[in-house]
Order: structure tokens, then C-alpha cells, then sequence
């Protein structure tokens, strides 16, 4: 337990000194003696900066790069928190966010609202609304079939709602405007903290920061699901209760991070792997430790996203990139792991 603590604290001075560093990065530079003056003056104390210089420094760190990075550490916290939920739930250490289809059913809300010509409020809300109906269809399917395994045919329903919410978004690509629709919803498919205003920020960030709270206080109950329905039964649990509650929050957070930055994959399957390989087991640990790990990686999977070439790269394809060979290496220990 002690050294679990330690891990713990050496992540989140981690996580701290990557967000202090991201704020220097970018095209428009910020040297450590700029940031101090910048720091003094902000409390009032005599500094060195011009007027100008303070404005400019202060319009970049609090309009720009400040709101990007609370973005990519509540999406990759979330994407993490959420996928370990779902590998916890279903016992299964393959499925992530998308397991139930709500990053198709968001996407193909996104992309009919670029069609239909919206608002980027309207695009976002058409992006949640549709990621919740695609897991009440892939629930619907389940309840249908409530004679089976629950959790086979919920996965099952999840994968009909992917499909159907694919197809769908095909169609619209097939139909929108080759000059400007479709390289919209190209360009979302890829996903991008650039997606990400101010305004969209901090208007998700408290329920997103409440769900997440929520599953991390389900976490133990999540070990006593792990052992099988029948055992947490036995045990006094309210198994259909603490599934819906799961898969509600888990599906929330999902949702509000496509709304927020389009599609990011890979975050949500690979972060929980390296977790639990490093943590263990307890779902207690491995959920509040998920969500460090998946805001350093997102961080820092950011800042190469925008300084490794002369044009930002969308964040989306760099996670897939660089998730692919750390999850084929990570498979080869899921075989160890408690699983």
C-alpha cells in the first residue's frame, strides 16, 4: 500500500510538471524568466514586463493554451476512468469507451450536424444525443434478449448500434459536400484538442468531473461485480442498479469528450492495460490511477501533436500512432494479468 501511495504521488507531480511545461509550448514563446515577471504581475508585485508583453503572454497562457490543456487532461482522465469501467464491468480487458457505441452514435451526430448546416453548439448537441441513443439501442437489444447472458448481448448490442451508427455516418459522408462538409467531418473523425473552445471547456468540465467522481466512488463495488453476477448478488449488491449507474456515467464522459474533441482512440483500451500492470487488480487503485496516466499521456500526446511538425497533427491519428505497438506489447501480459 505504501508504495502504491508513492506511484500514486510520483504521478501527479507528473501530471503537474507536464501541465507547467506545456504552458511554455507553442509557436508563440514564453521563456522562464517571462513566466516569472508574468506570475509577479498577475499578483500585483513589481515586474519587469511591459504592458503589452503581459497582455500578449496573458491572452496566450489564458485563452489559448491554458483551456487546450484542461481539455486534454479531463479527456484522457475520462476516456481512461471510462475504459477501465468497462473492462471492470464486462470483465474483459478488450472492450473501451466505444464498447456500446456511443462513439459511433456521436459521431454520426457530429457529422448530420455539419449536413444540416448547425451551429457548433448545435453539432455538439447533436453528438451527445446521439452517443446516448446509440447505447439505449444497444441496451434495447440486450432488454430484448434478457434470457441470455446480460453481458454477452450487451457487448453484442453495442456492436449492432456500432455498425448501424457506421453505416449511417457513411451515408452522410457519401452525401455531404466534397468542397466543405466532408472534410469537416473527415477532420472531427480524426479528433482535435484545436475542436475544443473555451466556452465548450468549462461548461463540461464540471459534470464530467462529477462522473468521473461517481465511478471512482463505484469502484469497490466494481470489484465485487468482477466476481460474477450471481456472487455479487450473493454478497447484497444490486446488480441491474450498479450496471445502469455504470454504464450511464461511462457513457456521459465518453460522450462529452467526442463533443468536446471528436473521436480519440486507443486511450481508453491501452491506459487501463498499463494501469492495472502496475497497480494490480483493485478496481479502488486502478481507477483514480487510470485517470493520471491517461491525463499524462493525453498532455503529452498534445504537445507532439502540435510541435512535431510545422502544422498541427490531429491528436486522434498521433494516439492510434503511438497506441497500436504500446498495446501489442502490453497484450502480450494480459495473459498474467488477473483477467
Amino acid at each position: 500500500m505504501r508504495h502504491t501511495k508513492k506511484i500514486m504521488v510520483v504521478l501527479v507531480i507528473l501530471l503537474v510538471c507536464c501541465v507547467q511545461v506545456s504552458i511554455f509550448l507553442g509557436q508563440f514563446s514564453i521563456s522562464f524568466d517571462q513566466y516569472h515577471n508574468f506570475l509577479l504581475a498577475l499578483w500585483a508585485q513589481p515586474s519587469s514586463l511591459s504592458p503589452e508583453t503581459f497582455t500578449s503572454i496573458y491572452n496566450v497562457i489564458f485563452e489559448i493554451r491554458l483551456p487546450r490543456i484542461i481539455a486534454a487532461v479531463m479527456i484522457g482522465s475520462s476516456l481512461a476512468i471510462a475504459g477501465s469501467t468497462f473492462q471492470a464491468m464486462f470483465i474483459n480487458p478488450l472492450v473501451s469507451p466505444g464498447i456500446l457505441g456511443v462513439l459511433a452514435g456521436a459521431s454520426f451526430g457530429a457529422a448530420l450536424g455539419m449536413v444540416l448546416n448547425e451551429t457548433w453548439f448545435g453539432i455538439q448537441c447533436l453528438a451527445f444525443l446521439f452517443g446516448f441513443g446509440a447505447v439505449a439501442l444497444a441496451i434495447g437489444i440486450a432488454y430484448i434478449y434478457h434470457g441470455s447472458k446480460n453481458r454477452i448481448v450487451l457487448v453484442l448490442g453495442g456492436v449492432i448500434s456500432s455498425a448501424l451508427f457506421t453505416s449511417l455516418l457513411s451515408v452522410l459522408k457519401y452525401t455531404a459536400d466534397p468542397q466543405s462538409t466532408l472534410p469537416a467531418i473527415v477532420y472531427w473523425l480524426m479528433g482535435s484538442l484545436a475542436l475544443s473552445s473555451k466556452e465548450s471547456i468549462y461548461a463540461l468540465l464540471f459534470p464530467m468531473l462529477l462522473s468521473m467522481a461517481m465511478l471512482v466512488g463505484l469502484s469497490k463495488y466494481l470489484n465485487v461485480l468482477s466476481l460474477g453476477d450471481e456472487a455479487a448478488k450473493a454478497l447484497g449488491i444490486n446488480v441491474l442498479l450498479l450496471k445502469s449507474l455504470t454504464i450511464f456515467f461511462a457513457t456521459l464522459i465518453s460522450a462529452l469528450c467526442v463533443v468536446l474533441a471528436g473521436v480519440i482512440g486507443w486511450v481508453g483500451l491501452i491506459i487501463p492495460h498499463i494501469t492495472r500492470l502496475i497497480f494490480g487488480a483493485d478496481n479502488q487503485i486502478v481507477l483514480p490511477a487510470s485517470a493520471l496516466i491517461g491525463a499524462i499521456f493525453l498532455v503529452i500526446a498534445d504537445n507532439a501533436s502540435r510541435l512535431w511538425m510545422s502544422y498541427e497533427i490531429p491528436i486522434g491519428i498521433l494516439t492510434s500512432l503511438v497506441g497500436i505497438p504500446i498495446f501489442i506489447i502490453v497484450l502480450r501480459s494480459a495473459k498474467e494479468a488477473i483477467w
